[in-house]
This record gives C-alpha cells, structure tokens and sequence, in this order.
C-alpha cells in the first residue's frame, strides 16, 4: 500500500512537517532497502531502542544507521533496533532518524558480541519545520494506538477502535474482553456485545472483511469470546451508516481485523495459569467426559448409536486454569516483494463452580398476602469446564512496488462447553423439586478470506472472496426431575417426562464476495472521489434435533420396588434396569423442531467524497435485496417440508459530513438509515427448553423487518500523537424494533420468543478520552476514559399488554476508565481498569388480564443490576526474549445480581416498589500469570 514517507507521517500536522528534498528521500530509501541485509558470519552487534523524548513512546519505523558504511536497522514495534554485521569489535558512530522529528547523531557507541552488553536507549525531539510531500513504499501497521487514533481522525465515518498495542496492556485474552474498553459497548454473558445500548441482534460482524455466522441457535449473536485476543491486529467499531458498508446493522459494524505482515521474524511460546477464589482448590462435580473433550469435542461417546448411560457424577479439585499460546513470524523479501508469513496456535482449559446461585422468577405480586408469587423458586450448583484451541494461518504478498497487496487469511477455533447443573427448589405449583441437567456443547468456526487491493494513479480497487463456517453440537443433553407431586415431602419419580434426553446440531456456511473501486477525479485544485462496489452472500443453515424420555411398564413392572426413590443416576446407571418390562427409551418425534433455511443478499452501491475546503462530505446509497427462505415441517410425525420466504429490496441512504476546524479539531454530522431483518431461528416454529430460563423458546413466523434512522453529530479534538477527545450525540428511530420476550402458558409456564413493537427512540451522548499524564508531570503515564449516558424507550400499540418501557438491554450509563503506566527502558507496564454498567433489562414483563386492568397484575421486568470491576495487570520484559504477565481481575468481586422489580398499589392506596431478586452470584477473583519466552 502507498503511504505517506512512514506509517507515522499520519501523525504529522502541515504545521509541524519539516521541509525535505528528493535527495534526502532517495538517502533513506536506500536506508529502508538496506534493513533487509543480514549478515549471519559476523557476531558484533549493537542493540537498542528509540522513543519519543517527550512522551517515552517507542517510534516505530526510525532508522539507525552506521556512519561510514551501509549496515542499518529499522526499529519494530516495541522501538527497538538490533545492527548486526559488524566486523570488529569497536566504537561506530550512528545516525537516527525519524520523519517529523530531529535527527540525532551518536558517537563511539560500542559494540559487543554479548547482546546484553550493548543496549543503548535514544531519545528523539520532534521537529516542528515544514514537511512536504514525499510518497514511498511501506506497509501500513494499524496495531499501535497512534495508527488507530490517526485511523479515527482520518475516516470518513464515525467509529471507535482499539489496537494490538493496547489489548497487550489490559491483557484481555478474547476479542469479548477487547470490546469492553470501547466507548458506548457492553458484554451480556461476557461474550455477546451491545452497542449504545442496542442488544447484538443490531449489531454486525465481519472478520477480515468477510460476514461470520451466528455462533447461537436461537439468536442472531456471534460470541466473541472464540477469537483469542492475541490473533487481533486491530477492532474497530464503525458506529453511523455508511453506503460502502452493509445495511443490516445499527448499534455497529464490527470489524476484527487479525495480523497480517510480521514486523520481525519471530517464534514464541506462552504459558499461563489462573486462579479463580471461586473454583480452585474447591469441590467440582462433572459427569463422564470423552477422551477428547480436552481438545472442544465430543469424540462419539455422546452420539446417539453409543447411548452411553453413565449417569454418575464425579467430584475432583480443580487446581486452577492453564493457558497455552505459540506464534511462528516471517517475513521475506524477494527481488523486492515483501511476503509475510503469520501462524499462531492457542490452547485453554478453564473451570468455574457457581455454588449457591439463586434462580427465580416472580409473577404478578400478591397484593392480599403481600408476599411475593414464584413462578419458579430454586438454588443451582453449577460446574463448568470451558475447552479453547484456536489456529490462525495469514499469508501476505506486497509486490515491489507497493500498488497490488494479496492475503489469504484464515482464523479456526473449537470451543467446547461441559456444565453440570444441579438445583433444589419449589415449583410454581409448590411441589418440593429436584433437578439435574448433564450439558455439552461444542462450536466450530472458520472464517477464510482471499482479498487484493491493488492501487493506480487514479483508482483504488479492492476485492475479496469469503468462506465461513459455523457448527453448534449439542449431543446427549440429559435431564431429569423428582418432586413430591405423589406424596407431600417425598422426593419421587413421577413420570417418564421427568427424565429426558436430547441431540441437537446446527450447520451454518456463508459464501461471499465483494469488490470495491475508488476513482480520484482532479479537476485542477478540486480533487472528488467517486467509490462503487457490490456485494454478494449466500447463507444458509439446517437445523436438527432428537429427543428421548423414559418409559416404564407401570402394571408389569420388573423395576426395583422403590425404583421412584431411588437416586436417579444410580437408577440411569445400573443396565440391569433396561428392558422391555423395564426402563426403556421413548422417541417425541416433533419434526417441527427441524428446520432449514437459505438467504441470498445482493448489494450494490454508489458514493462521492467531496471535499469543499475545511468541509467534507461523504454522500451515497447503497440498494439492498434479500431473499430468505425457511424450510420446516408442518407435520411432527413425518416429514412434510413446507417454504415460507420473506423478500424485501431497500435503498439506505447515508451522507457523513466532516468540517476541519483546524489541524487538531473537527466537528462531524451524520444520517443514514439502517435495517434489522429477523434471523432464521426467530421465524422457525421449533421449540428449545432452556434450563436457565426453565421455560420454552420457539421462533414467530410473523416477524418483519425493523428500520432504523440514524443520526449523529461528534465532535473531536486530537492535542498530539496518540491522544484524543471526542464528545458524540446520537438519535435512531426504529420502526418496528425485534424484541425479546415471553408469554405465560398454563397459568405458570413461560413461553419465550421474539416480536415486533410499534417503534422505539433511542438517544445519548459519548465522551472519550486518550491522554498522555505527562504535561501533569507524570511521565510514561496515560489515561483513558470513556462514558456514555443513554436513554430509550419502546412504543407499543394502544391496547397492548405491555407497557412502554426502555429497550431490552438498554444500560442507562456506562464507565469504562484506566491508568497506564509504560516504562520502555525498563521493559516494565501497568495498567489498572475500571468498569461499570448501569442496570439494564434482560427480562421483559408482561402485564396479565385485559390491558388497562389493576395496576398489579402485571409480571415485572428482570434488570441485571450494576456492579464495579476493577482489574489490575502488569508486564514484565527481560531481555529480548522473556515476558512475565501477571492479572488481579475482578478484585471487588461483588456479587452478580439480576432483580424483578414490583410497582404495588395496595387497597389503601399506599404504593410501594418491591425488589425481588432472580439471580444472584459470586463469579470469584481471577489471578493470572503467563511467561512468555520469544526466540
């Protein structure tokens, strides 16, 4: 790709570029060429580091060289530089240089064989003369925080980022812990991300550029938490709508990027453990696993052919958790071709015991007794073991001169999930309950893209081909219940619907392709781009499920006569107990359950970039047609296959206008309009029992689309390199928004799914800052901070059951904020965070009775209530081959909690809101450590 000079010229403004004349261009050219000459047959190095004076950030891409000859290195990453090839042992004379800043000249620097010996650290002034502009083949790094803030600055768009560099100092370990620390975003479940508020259904995602299936079955979310943090060269957050970008998302556009061109050839390994005050050196209950659970899958024993009928729960002692990583860098440089080579494996076994969790649910308050009404009351024990093994392959070929990049990028991971739960409680029919659930789950994705971006004198082409993969598998859930329905106080089998078992699997592929063209007119002064493109994918699904419950021969039964009381997994265990007359196996053939489905979307768009002075203005459309069709059964006992398609063709406007107030200040102004189309899942009649929930979820065939008008206005101030400040209001208007709720069946039975409300508002206000610490006289410390206020509301048709509330998921506030501290000449990094959410809804209500009835009968919303996290982590480097890391995460550990809260109004006219809790944990202190030893 064509840069300005180096990646840093990005950094520069006109006022501070210094003036440069094509003979000094051609002398660092020839610097840059010469990097690559390494001389393996003499042992005399010099090594070193170079950093900005005033801040004591590493400068990547300063040239050193030796005075007198043409030996020079060029600094990596971390700022370092390493000069080898020389001859004697003896005192050279080097010249640092470093686009916009000072170059400095350093005598009699020794050097050594021994490469502890000879470390010098070189300090570098900016330089505030006038640069002009000088164009030159490099490769373009968006993994440091400057290149991402300078990313920010010059996008068309609004968007919000976070770099490699700074994942490695909050050693976040997944992309879901990554996405936390960016302004207006949130985690449920610790894995799935909103977005001003907006739950992940309004969300979208690519990797590498390509679209990646849905990692659940009953939602469109993709789990963040299967991208191992280390694979991320960058994440960014594009946050209004743009033509260039896909219509179908409306909190963000989330791209990960993973690394591509290594800086250095490198090969390292990591090893790390965790303790969590929670799991280790704790009792731990799991049922049978196979042989290569370790690995995240099941290896058969839990098919359908085998029908393992191990029941039995075994306890252990967790020690603690163990983290494996390996990297393998090269690069090459073939008659001036640039070929880079990036390959990483990663491995980790993790346990987390959940003991004495409190799962609820209330109804409508009981205003007579006032006392509370369950519909469900229990504690659960739960014990889980979380597998991941990720692999990623990236090949980069830059040709020599710079105009035409190719990639073939490729990111696996296999996560597999074994949870024991047991739970003692009360039914909402007020029969005692006992319940286990044996739980595996297995996921495999794999995103592969091929792209090429190729650049002329006029036009910018790119374009890409993609492929993904994603699989769920849920073999051999099994569970089972005893209650006193027989006989008041006696735990008791009652029927064979009390013991169940189930086999689930999802397929999901993706096909796609894009191509993207940028045309740069001249006409004199006046330079307007003009970019169109087109995008096609093709998706599609199967979904099937089996389940099983147990029958007996209640008039000839050959069963142990206290076979009811017995304890069930030594009943389930025992093969004595099977047989015709015995215990055997039911088929509930629901073909309904099973569905399939395929969705094709074609796209093509047209925008222009204008430029007016101080004013740009970025203008298109973008046309959208998606056909979907789902493929189910109308019958449950034989196959009956039936299609239902949903069609619809849009245009989404977008126009993104920025106004460069100066060199360091801008102010931005955004619409754009955006679509939400339902997921397969969501319009399938199939039904799913969640243990969690305790409740049913089945999809709505009636589902339309929701459209959303997006409206921004930001304002941004960039003080220096690596620094920003940014203040942003923002309004969406959704049309018929999807939302996540339930129906009472039954009298006490919860059926969850999805439908549409009339409209909802949302609106609220960003600020983010990245700052340097030093003009406070802190040096080598910064601090970031970043907080939103947000505000919604959903409308519902006038005499509806439900109430006009705040969108599911919705955090009034949000508080992300950290203290940084990097020492370069010591090796030595800390960083001390601080998170918090504001209470949001997970669980929408439901009034009962017509609508307009008494004020009480109403079952009240579930919020997930607020809670500070507060994580410390420090980094160690020693040498230039050992790095020691160490975490304190989590360390208030204060309690997660979910509530129900009652508005009552009492005969007397006396009001009164009662909390009601529904879910109630610790999730345990973790304490990290991880070595890593790079070669």
């Amino acid at each position: 790709m064509l840069l300005k000079h180096f990646p840093s010229i990005f950094a520069m403004s006109k006022k501070d570029k210094l003036k440069i004349n094509m003979k000094r261009f051609k002398r660092e050219t020839v610097a840059l060429l010469l990097m690559m000459i390494t001389n393996s047959g003499f042992a005399q190095r010099i090594n070193g580091n170079v950093v900005d004076k005033k801040t004591g950030e590493p400068l990547i891409g300063a040239t050193v060289q030796v005075e007198g000859c043409d030996i020079a290195a060029v600094t990596d990453a971390s700022g370092k530089f390493s000069i080898a090839g020389l001859k004697n042992n003896g005192a050279y004379n080097l010249i640092i240089k470093y686009i916009s800043y000072q170059t400095r000249k350093i005598d009699g620097v020794q050097s050594s064989s021994n490469e502890q010996d000879n470390t010098i650290s070189v300090a570098l002034k900016e330089d505030e003369q006038q640069l002009g502009e000088v164009t030159i083949t490099a490769v373009e790094r968006k993994n440091t925080e400057v290149a991402m803030v300078q990313l920010a600055k010059n996008s068309s768009v609004i968007v919000s980022n976070i770099s490699a560099q700074e994942i490695q100092r909050t050693q976040d370990s997944n992309a879901g812990e990554v996405i936390r620390r960016v302004p207006g975003v949130s985690l449920i479940e610790d894995k799935f991300v909103m977005v001003r508020g907006l739950s992940q259904r309004y969300n979208n995602v690519w990797i590498n550029g390509g679209a990646v299936p849905s990692s659940e079955a009953d939602a469109r979310a993709f789990s963040f938490d299967i991208i191992p943090s280390s694979q991320i060269d960058n994440l960014t957050i594009i946050k209004t709508p743009s033509s260039d970008y896909p219509a179908d998302y409306t909190g963000g556009f989330i791209l990960v990027n993973t690394k591509e061109i290594p800086e250095e050839n490198s090969f390292n390994i990591s090893v790390g453990g965790n303790w969590n005050s929670s799991s280790a050196f704790r009792n731990f209950y799991s049922a049978k696993h196979s042989a290569t659970d370790f690995l995240g899958f099941d290896n058969g024993m839990r098919s359908m052919d085998k029908m393992n009928n191990n029941w039995n729960v075994k306890r252990s002692t967790p020690i603690g958790d163990m983290k494996l990583a390996m990297g393998y860098n090269h690069k090459w440089n073939i008659r001036g071709n640039k070929v880079g080579l990036i390959a990483a494996a990663n491995y980790s076994s993790e346990q987390q015991t959940h003991e004495n969790m409190e799962n609820n649910l209330f109804g409508v308050y009981d205003v007579a007794n006032d006392r509370s009404n369950y519909l469900r009351k229990s504690t659960d024990n739960q014990y889980s073991t979380n597998v991941r093994l990720g692999a990623m392959l990236n090949i980069t070929l830059l040709n020599a001169g710079g105009n035409n990049k190719y990639q073939f990028k490729n990111i696996f991971n296999q996560i597999g999930n074994s949870r024991y739960t047991w739970r003692d409680g009360v039914s909402a029919q007020a029969n005692l309950e006992r319940s286990a659930e044996y739980y595996y789950r297995s996921r495999t994705t794999y995103n592969g893209q091929f792209t090429g971006k190729h650049t002329f004198s006029s036009d910018a082409l790119d374009w890409s081909i993609g492929y993904a993969y994603a699989n769920r598998n849920l073999p051999d859930r099994r569970r089972y219940l005893t209650d006193d329905a027989l006989e008041s106080g006696v735990y008791a089998l009652s029927t064979g619907n009390d013991i169940s078992r189930e086999w689930t699997r999802l397929d999901e592929h993706i096909l796609s392709a894009s191509i993207n063209d940028a045309h740069k007119f001249k006409f004199n002064s006046w330079q307007p781009v003009l970019k169109f493109g087109a995008y096609g994918e093709y998706r599609t699904r199967k979904y099937t499920t089996h389940e099983f419950i147990y029958n007996w021969n209640a008039d000839n039964n050959t069963l142990p006569t206290n076979f009811r009381h017995m304890d069930i997994p030594t009943l389930l265990s025992d093969g004595s107990n099977y047989g015709d007359n015995k215990l055997n196996l039911l088929e509930l053939v629901r073909m309904r359950n099973n569905y399939s489905g395929h969705n094709s979307l074609a796209a093509g768009y047209l925008a222009a970039s204008l430029p007016f002075g101080k004013l740009d203005i970025n203008a298109g459309v973008r046309y959208e047609y998606n056909q979907m069709e789902l493929i189910s059964n109308t019958k449950d006992t034989e196959e009956s296959h039936s299609s239902r398609f949903y069609r619809n063709s849009d245009l989404f406007p977008s126009i993104n206008s920025t106004y460069k107030i100066d060199d360091s200040q801008q102010l931005r102004l955004s619409y754009g309009r955006s679509i939400n189309r339902p997921e397969f899942r969501e319009v399938s009649s199939s039904v799913y029992y969640d243990f969690d929930l305790a409740s049913s979820i089945q999809g709505n065939t009636e589902l339309k689309n929701c459209h959303v008008d997006n409206l921004d206005l930001r304002y941004e101030l960039y003080p220096s390199r690596g620094e920003m400040i940014t203040l942003a209001l923002f309004y969406k208007h959704f049309d018929s928004p999807i939302e996540w709720t339930y129906t009472v069946a039954g009298g006490t039975d919860l059926i969850y799914s999805f439908k549409n409300a009339l409209s909802a508002n949302n609106y609220g206000i960003e600020l983010d800052i990245r700052k340097d610490l030093s003009f406070i006289g802190l040096p080598n410390f910064s601090w970031s901070f970043n907080g939103s206020l947000i505000k919604s509301r959903v409308n519902f048709e006038k005499g509806s059951k439900e109430e006009n509330r705040p969108m599911q998921g919705q955090s009034p506030y949000l508080i992300n904020t950290g203290l940084f501290y990097s020492n370069h000449r010591h090796g030595f990094d800390m960083a001390l965070l601080y998170n918090r959410i504001g209470k949001r809804i997970i669980g929408v209500g439901r009034s009962e009775g017509s609508a307009g009835s008494e004020d009480n009968a109403r079952i009240p919303d579930s919020y997930e209530m607020p809670r500070n996290t507060i994580d410390f982590t420090a980094t160690k480097r020693i040498g230039s081959h050992i790095e020691l890391k160490l975490s304190f995460r989590d360390i208030l550990n204060e309690n997660v909690t979910y509530k129900q809260f009652a508005d009552v109004t009492y005969p007397n006219g006396n009001k009164k809101t009662i909390e009601e809790v529904t879910r109630k944990y610790k999730p345990g202190r973790n304490i990290g450590f991880t070595a890593i030893y790079k070669f």
